[in-house]
């Protein structure tokens, strides 16, 4: 369970940095990632609207 709980603060710690001292581009990463869920859960509507349509 230690090394587990140690890799997971590492994980923490590492994205923190990256956040810190690269605001921008973090940004747009999670703007990337937001886009990539809104258009998964507007194809799963289509899907959906599909079935009884």
């Amino acid at each position: 369970m230690k090394a587990k709980k140690v890799i997971v603060v590492t994980v923490v710690a590492l994205v923190l940095f990256y956040v810190i001292t690269n605001p921008q581009a973090s940004a747009d990463g999670v703007q990337t990632i937001l886009g990539w869920l809104r258009d998964g859960a507007e194809a799963i509507v289509t899907f959906v609207r599909s079935l009884f349509a």
